[in-house]
C-alpha cells in the first residue's frame, strides 16, 4: 500500500511550508444540506428582492446617505436615531454569543455571507465543470477546447452573478430602479461605478477564489469562538469509541459494534487509535489532503495507552475509512481528528456518514451533532448560566428597542438663541429675546404645528397663534421672539417652547433660557 503513495504527497506532508491544496467539496444530500440550501435561497432571496420592493412611493429598504435617512419598510431613521443602530449592533453581538454557546457555529454554517455566496458559486462550478471527480480531472488535464469552454463558462456565470450582487448592493444606497434606468444610456456617477465594481470583485474573489481560506485565515470568529464553547455546546463530532479502529470491510461482513460483543472502546483507547490513525495515514487519507489542526494535539508520549490491535475483522469499529466525510467538507478537514477551528458546523460530514451507515446497515450517529458531555457519557445541560445571561440580556434589549421605536415621537425641535445680541429692549421698556426654532417633521405625512411658551408668568410669545405647515419629512426653520415686562426680565430665566401638531397628538418641549438686564 505504501509503495502506491505518490512521492510528492509524502514530501508535502513533511515540508515546513505547505501550500494549500484546492478543496473540491463533494455534493451530498441529507437533512443538514437541505436545510443549508433552504437558508441560502431564503437569505439571498431577501438580499436580491428587498431592494426592489416598494413602500408607498419610495423604496422599501433604502439607506439614503446624502439625505441622512434610513428607510426600512414603514420605519424611517434619522441621524438622531443613531442610538437604535448602537442597540442593533449590541444585539447582533449578543445573538452571536447566545447561539454559539447554545448550538456552536450556526452562523458560519448557515448564515454567514461568505458561506452563502460560496455555496452558490460551488453550484455554478458543478453545473459547468461536473461533480468532484470531474473537476479534479479537469484541473489536472492540459488545456484543451473543452477545458477552456468549461472554465470560461464558469467564470462568466461567476462574473454575471458578482456584478448582479454589486449592483444590488449599491441599489440599497441609491434607488435601484433609478440606478437601473440610468444603465442605458449609461449615466452612473463615479462612486456608483466604483462600488459596483468593488463589491463585484470582492464577491468573485471571496466566494470564487479564496473560499475556505477566508474562514480559515481571515475570519477572526474562527479564532475566538472556542472561548464561547463549553462541554454542553452542540458541536459536530465523531464518536471514536464506536468508530475506532477504522478499516475497510465488505458490506454485511460485520454488524455494528452496538450490536456485537466488542462494544464501545474506552475514551483513552479510542483517542489513542485516532492519534495512531492520524500519524500512520492510509493512501486514501493522504489523497484527501486533510490535515489535523487544533483538534489533534495529543502526542503519543502523553501517557495514552497503545492503540488497539486489529487481528481479525471483529476488532474493527464502525468507521469503514471511506473518507467521504473529508470529501464533502467545504474546508477540507477530517472531522475524525476532533473539533477543529476550521469546522463551520455545516453538517455535511454528518449527512455523508449517515448515508454510509445506511448502506452498511449500521445505526446512524457515528458523526453527529452532539455535545462533548454526551460523547463522554455524561448528561448535557441546555439551560446553564451563560445561556440564561445571554438570553435575558438579548430579550431585554429586543423588547426595549421595539418599545422605543414604537413609542418614539416623529417630531424633533431644536432651539437656538440669537448669537448677535444677548437681549434687546423695546420702545415700551419690555425685554425681548430672539430664537431660531428648527422643527423636523420625521413623520411620513404632513402636519401643521403651533408654537407656545411655558415659563414664568409674563413671558409671552410675540408670534403667538401662528401656524407652521410642514410636509412629510420636511425641516422647518422658524424665527420666534419672546418678550417679558421690564420688571420681570432680570438675569436668567428658564423657559420651554412647546410645539404641538394640529390634532394635539404630537407634542415636544424644548428647554432654553431667557436673558434680561441684571
Amino acid at each position: 500500500m505504501a509503495g502506491k503513495i505518490p512521492v510528492e504527497l509524502l514530501e508535502e506532508e513533511v515540508g515546513l511550508y505547505v501550500s494549500e491544496r484546492k478543496v473540491y467539496p463533494r455534493e451530498q444530500d441529507g437533512r443538514f444540506q437541505r436545510l443549508r440550501k433552504a437558508a441560502v435561497i431564503w437569505l439571498l432571496g431577501m438580499y436580491y428582492a428587498f431592494a426592489w420592493l416598494q413602500w408607498d412611493d419610495r423604496q422599501a429598504v433604502l439607506f439614503d446617505l446624502p439625505a441622512r435617512k434610513f428607510y426600512v419598510f414603514g420605519l424611517s431613521f434619522w441621524p438622531q436615531d443613531f442610538f437604535y443602530l448602537a442597540l442593533l449592533l449590541i444585539m447582533a453581538g449578543l445573538t452571536l454569543f447566545f447561539f454559539t454557546a447554545l448550538a456552536g457555529r450556526l452562523w458560519c454554517g448557515y448564515a454567514c455571507p461568505q458561506t452563502v455566496w460560496t455555496e452558490v458559486f460551488i453550484w455554478m462550478e458543478r453545473w459547468t465543470e461536473g461533480d468532484r471527480n470531474k473537476r479534479m480531472k479537469l484541473d489536472a488535464a492540459p488545456w484543451s477546447r473543452d477545458k477552456v469552454i468549461r472554465k470560461g463558462s464558469k467564470h462568466f456565470l461567476w462574473l454575471v452573478f458578482a456584478l448582479w450582487t454589486g449592483f444590488t448592493f449599491v441599489g440599497y444606497f441609491t434607488p435601484i430602479r433609478d440606478l437601473a434606468a440610468r444603465l442605458s444610456p449609461f449615466e452612473w456617477g463615479g462612486w456608483e461605478v466604483f462600488w459596483v465594481l468593488f463589491y463585484s470583485l470582492a464577491t468573485w474573489g471571496n466566494a470564487g477564489v479564496l473560499r475556505e481560506q477566508v474562514c480559515k485565515y481571515m475570519c477572526p470568529y474562527a479564532r475566538f469562538q472556542s472561548a464561547m464553547f463549553d462541554r454542553n455546546t452542540l458541536i459536530i463530532a465523531y464518536d471514536p469509541m464506536r468508530g475506532e479502529p477504522r478499516g475497510a470491510r465488505k458490506k454485511n461482513q460485520l454488524s455494528s459494534v452496538l450490536e456485537r460483543a466488542r462494544g464501545l472502546l474506552g475514551m483513552d483507547v479510542a483517542t489513542s487509535a485516532v492519534v495512531h490513525a492520524a500519524q500512520h495515514r492510509s493512501a486514501a487519507d493522504l489523497k484527501m489532503g486533510a490535515r489535523a489542526t487544533t483538534g489533534l494535539v495529543v502526542d503519543v508520549q502523553s501517557g495514552l495507552p497503545p492503540p488497539p490491535l486489529v487481528t481479525r475483522p471483529e476488532d474493527l469499529g464502525d468507521c469503514i475509512d471511506c473518507t467521504i466525510c473529508v470529501q464533502v467538507c467545504p474546508t477540507g478537514i477530517d472531522i475524525r481528528n476532533g473539533l477543529q477551528y476550521e469546522c463551520i458546523a455545516c453538517g455535511a460530514c454528518v449527512d455523508a456518514c449517515d448515508s454510509v451507515m445506511d448502506k452498511m446497515g449500521y445505526p446512524r450517529g457515528l458523526i453527529r451533532n452532539t455535545t462533548q458531555n454526551a460523547l463522554d457519557g455524561q448528561p448535557s445541560k441546555i439551560l446553564r448560566p451563560r445561556i440564561l445571561v445571554y438570553g435575558t440580556l438579548l430579550l431585554c434589549l429586543l423588547l426595549g428597542s421595539a418599545l422605543g421605536i414604537a413609542t418614539r415621537t416623529p417630531l424633533l425641535v431644536d432651539a437656538t438663541r440669537d448669537r448677535n445680541a444677548l437681549y434687546r429692549v423695546a420702545q415700551d421698556g419690555s425685554v425681548e429675546n430672539a430664537y431660531m426654532l428648527r422643527i423636523v417633521n420625521k413623520d411620513m405625512k404632513p402636519h401643521v404645528y403651533t408654537i407656545s411658551v411655558i415659563g414664568p408668568p409674563g413671558v409671552t410669545l410675540v408670534e403667538s397663534g401662528a401656524t407652521h405647515p410642514a410636509d412629510a419629512e420636511q425641516v422647518l426653520t422658524v424665527g420666534v421672539t419672546l418678550a417679558a415686562p421690564a420688571g420681570l426680565a432680570k438675569g436668567r430665566m428658564d423657559v420651554r417652547f412647546l410645539v404641538t401638531s394640529e390634532d394635539g397628538k404630537i407634542k415636544v418641549e424644548e428647554e432654553t433660557r431667557f436673558f434680561g438686564p441684571l
